[in-house]
């Protein structure tokens, strides 16, 4: 009795059916790659019961021929390939000529399809991969294709599908995939008769990204467009503060083919490495351009999975791509006030409008989605050189030095002024904020009187202030005042100025007021108006026709970040004059012991005391010693569950904790003067957008926002 027997065709073909066709979405993908194969512009994919008692595909391509049309079902028969050769530049979704040939084997099939250059169509009946009927048919240019009881003859792939609503899911994803790459290809779908999906088909990637992932998606994603010598990187990402709790929306092609790439995926979230909240990850929809040759697609029979001649370009590609990408992009939020009715128009916010309530785009007043993403118009958070930052700015007030104000102030109290002209003292006179009172002639007379007199001395007093002063008898001594004060400068090396309380005389021209004096070193600073603190956690700042709101623990932790990794491997430390000795459990002791040379590196060392104590011989200079002990608990948390092949990483979670631990406190009171150079802190550097966690230092509210929300304007 022989051990090897050869397969019935028939179960050769259930086999291989099994490796393609794993459940109608499967089937869904492949018939879409075949209809973009053919160069359809338009993609109509009809789903009932999840896909498994009917799947219909219907395309404007280039059709088929009734020859081509029997010869299709084959197996491994295709258009796209003729030599070996042809194999290491596959520039086609499909190229296997697998896709027909085992959807037929497990399923009833029904083609209608024909040629432009065909007068009349061909329609085919299969069933389990065998042709039943072939005739003549009228029907238009393209295919169509109807797939009808999904496994009826394997019940034992039948009996492992899930339910209706998850299978017509899945296959609702295979097509949302297709309209993401191809977005020059219209595609609706149809499930139990209800449309669930209709794309534009116009080539912008923006618009399919609105139509698949829906308008609040679209409306928090970036543009990414770099080069990488012969590679590309397109399409968009989502900013650091819009993640989701899982990887789901992250869809990256190959040549607009859809695949799986775990070197892709640790690309990008690199990208945002030190901007995210942990257990956070990015959106993104990326299409890598490459040369044909330097990708096996021809690696996994649902063709998800591909080799890349040099995954290193790869990475570097995406990750520089995208991090350029989040450089680039305005740390300000906008604000939106929670009114449904009112949609809050924010001229700064991202590329689709529509997502964020923007007004339509004045060349489109049908309110459609624009074709192309426009350029954020921030007025600060932008990649600026300090020239260009100074042609735009405003021109600084100037600040009196402490010693100008001094002496500004002892020339005021000390020295009368010279007298007015009597053409000034009328013109006082004639005012009635500093016209003296005149005096009642009624007989209760005395303390009346005396009330008036004290009022008019007082007005005298402050007429002298603004040169309201009778008699300039002291001029001179006012001069010689003048005079000393020109010699004190003189000797801290500051030009003398002339008087500016001199009497103006026939014979010297009119004085002028004297120009500030030249702050030598300090560079013009952004022209901002600080008002205060709300709640003790946010300040607030006017800036042109904003109010911005900053976070102020969310941007000191960031500053002192950035500081800690200035600072290099070693990370400044205290020695305390009394080691502290803290508790832990024996588990958390044994991983800070393991990682002392870390903890070294960031400030920290420690002796092991036994039973899970450790004592502190110095901590971080930067954080006080009630938090040492809490810091190295968060820090054993991250060596825990960090990932111990990548040092740097585990380096930059820990120099998060100390960070937040080193920074100002929400809710705790702060000096204003410490506040108000946080603030300028934040507004002068464009890099400071997001905390190490991901959350936003800023968010920005319009004055038209404002103006909206008080009825001001419609």
């Amino acid at each position: 009795m022989p051990k090897i027997i050869q397969l019935d065709p028939h179960l050769a073909n259930l086999i291989a059916a099994g490796e393609v066709v794993e459940r109608p979405a499967s089937v869904v993908k492949e018939l879409v790659e075949n209809a973009i194969d053919a160069g359809a512009k338009t993609v109509t994919v009809e789903l009932q019961n999840g896909g498994m008692t009917l799947l219909r595909v219907t395309d404007d391509g280039c059709g088929m021929s009734r020859e081509d049309a029997k010869t299709a079902f084959l197996r491994h028969a295709t258009s796209k390939l003729h030599t070996k050769e042809d194999l290491e530049a596959i520039g086609t979704l499909g190229f296997r000529g697998e896709a027909l040939a085992a959807t037929a084997a497990v399923s009833r099939v029904d083609l209608l399809t024909r040629t432009a250059e065909d007068i009349e169509g061909t329609h085919l009946t299969l069933e389990g991969g065998k042709i039943l009927c072939c005739e003549a048919a009228g029907c238009p240019v393209g295919t169509t294709i109807v797939v009808r009881d999904l496994f009826f003859n394997t019940p034992a792939r039948m009996k492992f599908m899930k339910r209706d609503t998850v299978e017509g899911s899945a296959a609702a994803g295979a097509v949302q995939k297709q309209a993401l790459a191809h977005p020059e290809v219209s595609f609706r779908l149809l499930k139990d008769g209800q449309s669930q999906l209709q794309t534009p088909g116009d080539g912008d990637l923006l618009a399919a990204i609105y139509a698949v992932l829906g308008r609040q998606a679209a409306g928090e994603m970036i543009p990414v467009d770099s080069k990488w010598e012969q590679l590309g990187v397109s399409g968009y990402v989502s900013r650091p503060t819009a993640t989701r709790g899982t990887r789901a929306n992250q869809i990256f092609f190959v040549n607009h083919r859809y695949i799986r790439s775990k070197t892709i995926t640790a690309a990008l979230e690199e990208a945002y490495r030190n901007q995210l909240m942990v257990g956070r990850f990015p959106s993104c929809v990326l299409n890598i351009t490459m040369p044909l040759t330097a990708v096996d697609v021809n690696v996994h029979p649902a063709k998800t999975e591909v080799k890349f001649l040099n995954e290193k370009e790869i990475f570097d590609c995406v990750h520089y791509g995208v991090l350029g990408a989040l450089n680039r992009t305005p740390g300000q939020v906008p604000f939106q006030m929670q009114n449904a009715k009112c949609k809050m128009q924010n001229e700064e916010a991202g590329s689709v409008g529509a997502a964020i309530g923007r007004p339509p785009d004045p060349a489109r007043r049908d309110g459609t989605l624009p074709s192309a993403a426009p350029v954020p118009d921030s007025r600060f958070f932008k990649a600026m050189s300090a020239e260009e930052y100074r042609k735009v700015a405003k021109p600084p007030v100037h600040t009196m030095t402490r010693w100008e104000y001094e002496q500004m102030t002892r020339a005021l109290q000390k020295n009368p002024v010279p007298a007015p002209s009597q053409a000034l003292q009328d013109a006082v006179k004639a005012t009635t904020l500093h016209s003296p009172v005149e005096l009642p002639n009624d007989e209760d007379g005395g303390m009346q009187n005396a009330k008036c007199k004290m009022q008019n001395d007082t007005t005298g007093t402050v007429g002298a202030a603004i040169g309201r002063q009778p008699e300039a008898e002291t001029s001179g001594m006012h001069n010689a005042e003048c005079r000393m004060q020109n010699e004190i400068a003189e000797q801290d090396g500051i030009s003398p100025v002339p008087c500016p309380l001199s009497p103006v005389t026939s014979d010297s021209s009119p004085v002028t007021s004297p120009e500030p004096l030249p702050l030598e070193g300090v560079e013009p600073g952004p022209a901002f108006r600080y008002i205060g603190e709300a709640f003790r956690t946010y300040l607030l700042v006017e800036q042109d026709d904003e109010l911005i709101l900053i976070d102020k623990h969310a941007a000191h932790e960031r500053i002192n970040f950035e500081r800690l990794l200035a600072q290099g491997t070693q990370i400044l430390g205290q020695t305390l004059l009394q080691p502290v000795s803290a508790a832990f459990d024996q588990e958390e002791a044994a991983i800070l012991l393991e990682h002392r040379e870390l903890l070294l590196s960031l400030g920290y060392d420690l002796d092991d005391l036994g039973q899970g104590d450790l004592l502190l011989r110095q901590i971080p200079s930067d954080i006080p010693a009630s938090d040492a002990a809490a810091t190295l608990s968060e820090i054993a948390e991250h060596l825990r569950n960090g990932r111990l092949d990548s040092p740097q990483r585990l380096r930059d979670e820990a120099l998060h904790t100390i960070a937040c631990k080193a920074a100002i406190k929400a809710g705790y009171v702060t000096d204003p003067a410490e506040l108000r150079k946080l603030a300028e802190t934040v507004l002068t550097n464009p890099d400071l957008k997001y905390c190490p966690h991901g959350r936003p230092i800023c968010t920005v509210l319009s004055k038209r926002q404002i103006e909206k929300q008080f009825k001001r304007i419609t």
